[in-house]
């Protein structure tokens, strides 16, 4: 990629250096770090505009348009292009019944969870929309967790949306904070306390343990 693609160059967070180790680990396995939402939606609604706010949501955020690298790396980073293609998928089911859109869509999301993200080639987020009838939308949002965690999810969601009320004019929403940021004031903080803290934590565990109980069924 040439320099003047590129937006920005940036080191990766504790957890995301973690997360893309496990996916380059095993490039072949089901990639467990593939994150899919899924929302149906009923009501008047224009499709061009669910894309149009896709487009500004990507935009808004560099992050959403980072890719990941390591080969031949002391340490991996993070690259911004500038620019990156939508990943956009469309389809409109109105002409097959009930069961066969369900049908359909059911088989387009098994299809997408088994799709891996190769995190050199961004962006690591793409969409679906499906339309259902007149009024009912299947809207699909799938990213790699290396770009979201649990508190920045929901709040990308609510600016999608409101990006959609507003036609994906990004002006009406408030300034985004930089990524950069955060990462600085990750760098400011004390590691040597941070190890000690977690060396506290887990004092008298001597094996592994489950951060959660396993589900039935689950494989």
């Amino acid at each position: 990629m040439d320099k003047r693609e590129l937006e920005d160059v940036l080191p990766l967070t504790a957890v995301q250096e973690g997360l893309l180790f496990h996916a380059v680990y095993d490039d072949a396995a089901p990639d467990v770090y593939l994150v899919q939402l899924s929302f149906e939606l009923e009501g008047p609604a224009a499709p061009a505009r669910f894309r149009r706010a896709a487009e500004a949501l990507v935009r808004r955020h560099p992050p959403l348009r980072a890719g990941f690298l390591h080969h031949g790396l002391s340490q991996p980073v993070q690259f911004v292009p500038r620019e990156v293609p939508l990943r956009w998928h469309e389809a409109d089911l109105r002409e097959l019944d009930e069961a066969e859109r369900r049908d359909e869509v059911q088989r387009w999301l098994v299809e997408d969870r088994g799709t891996r993200f190769d995190l050199t080639r961004p962006p690591l987020i793409r969409f679906a929309l499906f339309r259902l009838g007149d009024d009912r939308f299947h809207l699909v949002l799938t990213h790699h967790h290396i770009l979201l965690d649990g508190w920045s999810l929901p709040l990308v969601v609510l600016e999608y949306f409101a990006l959609y009320d507003h036609d994906g004019d990004e002006s009406a929403l408030p300034r985004a904070v930089p990524y950069r940021t955060y990462l600085e004031w990750c760098g400011r903080q004390d590691r040597d306390a941070a190890r000690e803290a977690w060396r506290e934590a887990l004092a008298g565990l001597e094996g592994p343990t489950l951060l959660a109980s396993a589900a039935p069924g689950r494989t």
